[in-house]
């Protein structure tokens, strides 16, 4: 999971109350999780993660803007990994830093993390609609199924 500030954590939840209680006509007393599960809508971790994968993806299919894409690196064009199995997959190299506060934010870490973290069908994905589907489909059941 990508380390978000507690205050984004803390006022994102009550603004998705607000929304969605405006779509469903609501009362602000019922329970969020029933909202965004009806809704289709991910927690704001889960949509984070979503963000970064889905810029992953088009970093590595050439859709990004090139400074984004420069700062993502594949295991196997890494010739000290190459004999790896980890070579053979669809795997990013995480950079090292040496503040867990602000360098594990970074778009290089935070988006190889997130991608590593994904199911080899999802990250194979050939289309980017495709991928979007089956990555939100993942997120959503790890998000609601333990609910």
């Amino acid at each position: 999971m990508i380390p978000l500030p507690d205050l984004q954590i803390y006022l994102q939840p009550h603004m998705t109350l607000i929304f969605g209680s405006l779509v469903f006509s609501a009362r602000r007393s019922e329970r969020i999780t029933l909202l965004l599960r009806e809704l289709h809508w991910l927690r704001v971790p889960e949509r984070v993660t979503f963000r970064l994968c889905v810029l992953a993806y088009r970093c590595l299919h050439g859709t990004a803007p090139a400074y984004l894409a420069e700062s993502l690196h594949r295991t196997s064009d890494d010739d000290t990994r190459r004999r790896l199995l980890s070579a053979d997959s669809a795997m990013l190299v995480v950079p090292s830093t040496r503040r867990s506060t602000l360098g594990d934010r970074a778009f290089p870490v935070a988006s190889a993390r997130a991608w590593n973290s994904l199911p080899s069908s999802v990250s194979n994905a050939p289309l980017l609609t495709t991928f979007r589907s089956q990555l939100k489909t993942v997120l959503f059941r790890s998000s609601f199924d333990n609910d």
